[in-house]
């Protein structure tokens, strides 16, 4: 693990996350998510990070978002249709983790070209922008494998977690 780069996460503050996506932000993302759900029979959460917590620097984003898939409660959906796509600002690193009923039929690499083009977008410093078009590709993809059936139930919250 480089120095530069673990003291970037420790010094890092919690706010950096709500510069990048203020409230206004956040409701967008919210009601993205809100829309998408009634397009296919999946779950999305997105969860936003500045840094990465102490335990996790060496073995950076997909591990914490995994993590994350478990402490936020993702897996717990009736169909294991739960989704999370992770954002971890400090290397702007964007991950994307499907439950097991979703992964069966989307491959991981699907899920990459998503992050890829995210991470494009925070390059440019459009966060905001970044996250709504990675919804609306995880949304194509969902509705293309798991079509909506009948009532959607909402068994994850659709509001953005901004983690401390």
């Amino acid at each position: 693990m480089k120095f530069g780069r673990a003291f970037r996460h420790l010094v890092t503050p919690h706010w950096l996350a709500l510069r990048a996506y203020p409230p206004a932000s956040l409701k967008e993302i919210e009601q993205a998510i809100k829309a998408s759900e009634r397009q296919h029979a999946g779950e999305m959460r997105f969860a936003v990070e500045a840094g990465l917590p102490l335990h996790f620097l060496k073995f950076g984003p997909r591990r914490r978002a995994e993590a994350l898939f478990s402490e936020l409660r993702v897996w717990d959906t009736a169909h294991n249709n739960g989704v999370l796509l992770y954002v971890q600002l400090v290397d702007r690193a964007i991950e994307i983790v499907a439950d097991r009923g979703i992964a069966a039929r989307v491959e991981q690499a699907e899920w990459n070209v998503i992050c890829r083009a995210m991470e494009e977008r925070f390059r440019q410093g459009q966060f905001r922008e970044g996250a709504l078009e990675g919804i609306a590709q995880a949304t194509r993809v969902l509705a293309r494998h798991f079509p909506p059936h009948g009532r959607p139930a909402n068994e994850l919250p659709d509001k953005p977690a901004v983690l401390p």
